[in-house]
């Protein structure tokens, strides 16, 4: 059986930006206290890096057993199951503000304008462009070495482990520092908690999903472009 294409951006960059950490970073501002947002954001792209470490030992040895189109059948029951638990996000915030109202072409509009926001996104295409590149490349290069599948598979899983706490530090750091300070420190490593917070901080949380979902659709595009 034929391995999936690679090379198809359209659903994958589009699916991420609308529907992946913006959506979650954008709930738990909206229903946590200042304070508690910038390590909500850790945590949320922690629980990100624990089911790479997770599952891509998994699903490469389900690759091996079964192919790849059962591991996607495997991964997409997954995500099925976990919806309900997104039932939590439907609450309403306490801590909510007259301020927090607005059109979001506007709050669009207006982010698009500022100097900062386009950096942040620029900072974000380059974090897509060298984790696809090394996601992407890396099971390749390891099988021209001539080593097992299993090394590129935990390889990954380490990466996604060794990040769980980076980005739990990051957002205990985002709760007590200033997040630029933090996000000048931290592009060679990860940026999610501190992205997150900055964005918040400039625009408000009436429409962080919106906004740092454009944000990570440019991290998306560099992804496409490091695993072209």
């Amino acid at each position: 059986m034929p391995p999936p294409p690679r090379d198809s951006f359209s659903p994958s960059a589009g699916g991420a930006g609308a529907a992946s950490f913006s959506v979650l970073v954008g709930a738990a501002g909206r229903l946590l206290p200042p304070e508690k947002r910038g390590f909500a954001a850790g945590v949320i792209n922690a629980g990100g890096s624990f089911g790479q470490f997770v599952f891509a030992p998994v699903l490469q040895k389900l690759i091996t057993a079964f192919g790849w189109m059962s591991a996607m059948w495997f991964t997409a029951f997954v995500m099925i199951a976990a919806l309900p638990l997104a039932r939590v996000l439907r609450r309403k915030p306490e801590h909510a503000t007259a301020t927090q109202s607005g059109i979001v072409g506007s709050a669009v509009k207006g982010a698009l304008a500022d100097p900062s926001y386009l950096l942040l996104h620029a900072g974000f295409f380059t974090c897509g462009f060298h984790i696809a590149f090394l996601v992407t490349h890396l099971p390749g290069e390891i099988t021209l070495c001539g080593l097992p599948a299993s090394v590129a598979s935990w390889s990954l899983a380490i990466i996604g482990l060794a990040n769980v706490a980076g980005s739990l530090a990051a957002g205990w750091g985002v709760s007590r520092y200033l997040g630029k300070h933090i996000l000048f420190g931290m592009y060679a490593s990860r940026t999610v908690p501190p992205t997150a917070t900055v964005v918040g901080k400039l625009f408000g949380q009436r429409y962080l999903s919106t906004l740092f979902g454009l944000t990570l659709l440019s991290h998306q595009i560099g992804g496409f472009l490091g695993a072209s």
